[in-house]
């Protein structure tokens, strides 16, 4: 099929969850009815969230500054991305996600609009303004992440404590190397070092990311605190006897002689978007055990999509205010648990449904959510969103 007739007219709607039929159905819906409705939830704001569409809802932000491989847009070029990434909230997740593709301050736009969503997903803004739009919005009081940093975080610890599994190896037996110090690298490597990975060094195009470098910005000298690099090295230097390469920047710039220093098995996750770091068959003839990518044709895809629709799915059902470092690793290890080799199928209902639940419960456990979920809760959601 044509790309662009698949698109035409776009890949989202609006549809009703409630009868319009008759005249009182239509008192129902808008006045009278409604009006009573609307003196409830304002004397008890929080009401929003039950008789309302916003107890299901998202909102997909962006400012169209860093879209997919395509960088900097705008926001209208941005928003057919946006709209398959509502269409995949429905899809996975039975969640009501309405892009908004926004000109200007990003920040500011979701605090206005916070009263009428659930959540907010923050989507293809450039760093380092994803981290300080991020910042200002902790205490909006509804959960917000943003995918590119959080949900590819979350998919590959997913992804590399199968890996590690695979290959023999612990947490403590691996040693890595993030290639990439954008959006993605940082958190990555934040939520890593979160878990428990302690031999783990950053690069970027100037190679290794050490403490005291010059030139080096706030957010990379965090990461040099955070790894405790102290030395310079280029990217070849510091893979040699390494056993994880997580590259998350440019195609091509690791190559078989740079494989076959590591450490033997080695773990390639190369990532960047749409074309890897190094091709999978390259990394394979080189000798690694376990090879992942950014790309649907090829196995072991790191997708956001494994991550993103349950975190919110179990964030929305137990009124979760926001989205913590152990709720991360919480859906990382559901994503994990459920797949049988690397990574999971993404059109198994199980994997979205077992992330909402560890979402869910580890929300309510650390004291972010309000509602406490159903022992049945698996069940629930794996009933609603096989549906869709």
């Amino acid at each position: 099929m044509d790309v662009f007739e698949y698109h035409r007219g776009g890949k989202i709607r609006i549809g009703l969850s409630k009868p319009i039929r008759t005249r009182e159905d239509l008192s129902l819906a808008y006045t009278p009815g409604v009006a009573e409705v609307s003196k409830r939830i304002g004397s008890e704001p929080e009401l929003s969230f039950r008789y309302t569409f916003r107890g299901n809802s998202v909102a997909v932000v962006t400012d169209g500054s860093a879209v997919l491989g395509l960088g900097n847009i705008g926001p209208e070029a941005a928003l057919p991305v946006m709209e398959g990434k509502c269409a995949l909230f429905k899809k996975f997740a039975d969640i009501d996600a309405v892009p908004l593709c926004v000109r200007g301050d990003v920040a500011e736009t979701v605090k206005a609009v916070a009263p009428t969503f659930g959540g907010i997903n923050l989507e293809d803004i450039s760093a380092p303004l994803c981290f300080e739009v991020e910042r200002k919005l902790e205490n909006v009081g509804i959960p917000v992440m943003h995918d590119d940093q959080h949900g590819t975080a979350v998919v590959v610890l997913a992804g590399l404590l199968n890996a590690l599994k695979l290959t023999g190896r612990s947490v403590e037996d691996a040693s890595v190397v993030v290639n990439g110090a954008g959006a993605a690298g940082t958190a990555v490597t934040k939520l890593l070092a979160y878990y428990g990975f302690r031999d783990i060094t950053v690069c970027d195009t100037r190679g290794a990311i050490y403490s005291g470098r010059e030139g080096n910005t706030g957010i990379k000298e965090e990461l040099a605190s955070l790894t405790g690099r102290t030395e310079p090295g280029t990217l070849e230097e510091v893979l040699e006897g390494k056993n994880v390469f997580i590259g998350l920047s440019a195609p091509n710039v690791l190559n078989e002689s740079d494989v076959r220093t590591m450490e033997k098995d080695p773990i390639i996750f190369a990532l960047a978007n749409p074309d890897p770091e190094i091709d999978p068959e390259a990394a394979l003839r080189a000798g690694a055990a376990v090879v992942a990518t950014g790309r649907s044709d090829y196995p072991n895809q790191i997708n956001n999509a494994l991550a993103f629709p349950g975190i919110f799915r179990g964030a929305l059902d137990s009124r979760c205010a926001k989205i913590t470092d152990g709720i991360k690793v919480a859906a990382a290890e559901a994503i994990s648990s459920v797949a049988e080799g690397v990574i999971p199928d993404i059109f198994d209902p199980r994997v979205h449904a077992s992330v909402a639940e560890a979402v869910a419960r580890t929300a309510y456990e650390e004291g972010v959510a309000a509602v406490r979920v159903s022992e049945n809760y698996f069940r629930e959601v794996l009933k609603r969103i096989s549906r869709e």
